[in-house]
Order: structure tokens, then C-alpha cells, then sequence
């Protein structure tokens, strides 16, 4: 079994919002070379999820584990993202999709945002 990462970002008009998402990938791709990882977005920019799945079902993968790179598991998390990894099952025969929370639901990311705001609030 050949699985795949695609990360999964809202998206945005202006080119520099992608930037900390490339990252993500490229550290990812970094420390996991021989797993196939695509960073895909819901709209704005390219790729989009479609796409990114072709290119991981193209290379082989038979699981596509997907994990949003959203703060919080608002409405497209929940309600917009579902019904796309249904769509591309039913597209990709014999490729599973895994939905994974939120990156914003990790503790371990709640926990670095919050010593970010204490090491720039200012003390009353």
C-alpha cells in the first residue's frame, strides 16, 4: 500500500498567503522524501483538492491520508470538504480517503500559539 499526504489549505487571491503552507510541505517532503505529498486548495489557487488527488492516485498511492491545514473545523472543514473526499472515491476506485481534524485542533498547536501570544503580549 502506497499512501499519500495531501494537505489541504483554504486559499487565497494574493500569492503570499501560500507561503507558510509551502513550507509545511516542503518540510514535510523533507523529512519524508519517499512519501508523495501535495498541498492542495478549496479556491483562489492551484491546485485544487481534485487535481492534487489525480497526481497522488497517478503515482500509485492506494490511501490519501488528508489533513487541513485550517485553525478551527468551520463550515468548510465540515461541510464542504466531506462531500469532495466522496467525490473523489467514487472517482478513484480502489483509492481510500482519510479525513484527519484540523491542524488547528492539535494541542500541541494551541499550545505554540498560546506561547506566542505570551512572548508578544505586554505585561499589564
Amino acid at each position: 500500500m502506497k499512501t499519500g499526504l495531501l494537505l489541504f489549505a483554504h486559499g487565497a487571491r494574493d500569492a503570499r498567503w501560500a507561503l507558510p503552507f509551502e513550507q509545511v510541505a516542503a518540510a514535510v517532503r523533507a523529512a519524508r522524501p519517499l512519501q508523495p505529498v501535495r498541498l492542495a486548495f478549496l479556491e483562489f489557487m492551484a491546485p485544487d483538492i481534485r487535481s492534487a488527488a489525480a497526481e497522488l492516485a497517478g503515482e500509485g498511492c492506494t490511501q490519501i491520508d488528508v489533513l487541513p491545514l485550517f485553525l478551527g473545523a468551520g463550515g468548510h472543514v465540515r461541510k464542504d470538504l466531506p462531500p469532495l473526499l466522496d467525490e473523489l472515491g467514487a472517482k478513484h476506485a480502489g483509492v481510500a480517503f482519510s479525513l484527519y481534524p484540523a491542524v488547528g485542533e492539535a494541542p500541541i498547536l494551541i499550545a505554540a500559539m498560546a506561547d506566542i501570544a505570551l512572548a508578544l503580549a505586554r505585561k499589564p
